[in-house]
């Protein structure tokens, strides 16, 4: 079975020097009730860039340019007991947009210090790769999830 392409996008700002991450509390489809990245599937025909600048303008009411993205990894997430769920996901960092995020039909959005990320609203592998991917690591990994579908069981290089 053929795995989900998936983009995922953290807008980055810094205020009065703290750095903030802009997630998003999950209203309504996979993931309702968490805080998760602003992104989603690709549509057919379209390129991951194209995909990031389209997700975070229906989530967040923000328009991020393809220009301004910045790799910033990738992440298989494996789903042995369902993989229907499987998701080959690329994640970009951005420092400019223009725009406020505002709330949509699918996510609230609100900045997170990226000092303390909220680990415990999360997916269980968040803690895995988000920090790095906010640092500029570019974490290359293989999630591999566990019976229950939600904790890890490993994560290992791609």
């Amino acid at each position: 079975m053929k795995p989900l392409n998936v983009v995922l996008c953290f807008l980055l700002r810094e205020r009065d020097g703290v750095r903030s991450v802009l997630l998003g509390h999950k209203k309504s489809g996979f993931g309702t009730g968490k805080v998760v990245g602003v992104g989603g599937k690709l549509e057919p025909g379209e390129g991951p860039m194209e995909a990031v600048c389209r997700e975070v303008l229906e989530e967040t009411g923000v328009i991020v340019r393809p220009e301004a993205l910045v790799p910033a990894g990738r992440i298989f997430f494996d789903f042995p007991y369902r993989p229907e769920l499987n998701m080959d996901t690329l994640l970009y960092v951005t420092r400019s947009w223009e725009g406020e995020p505002a709330e949509s039909d699918e996510i609230a959005p609100e900045w997170y210090d990226v000092e303390r990320l909220p680990l415990e609203l999360m997916w269980h592998d968040a803690g895995t790769w988000l920090p790095l991917a906010l640092d500029g690591h570019g974490p290359n990994l293989r999630i591999i999830l566990n019976e229950d579908n939600a904790t890890v069981r490993a994560a290992v290089p791609l």
